[in-house]
């Protein structure tokens, strides 16, 4: 999966980021390589969830996939 980042340099110094097609997913660095790094981090925050609250049966399956 391909995703666009926006990337604004901040006023006081630093980068931060903004991920437009997952809502309220953005990040900050100090400098542009932590930024990147941030990215990452902040994306796969925005799309994990929490299934112990999700009801499944026995003929229901938890899988995870990398796109």
């Amino acid at each position: 999966m391909k995703l666009k980042v926006i990337v604004h340099e901040a006023e006081e110094g630093g980068y931060w980021a903004e991920v437009p097609s997952i809502p309220g997913c953005a990040t900050q660095g100090d400098t542009f390589d932590e930024l990147l790094g941030n990215i990452y981090e902040a994306v796969e925050g925005c799309l994990s969830v929490e299934v112990k609250h999700v009801q499944l049966t026995g003929k229901d399956r938890i899988l995870e996939i990398a796109v």
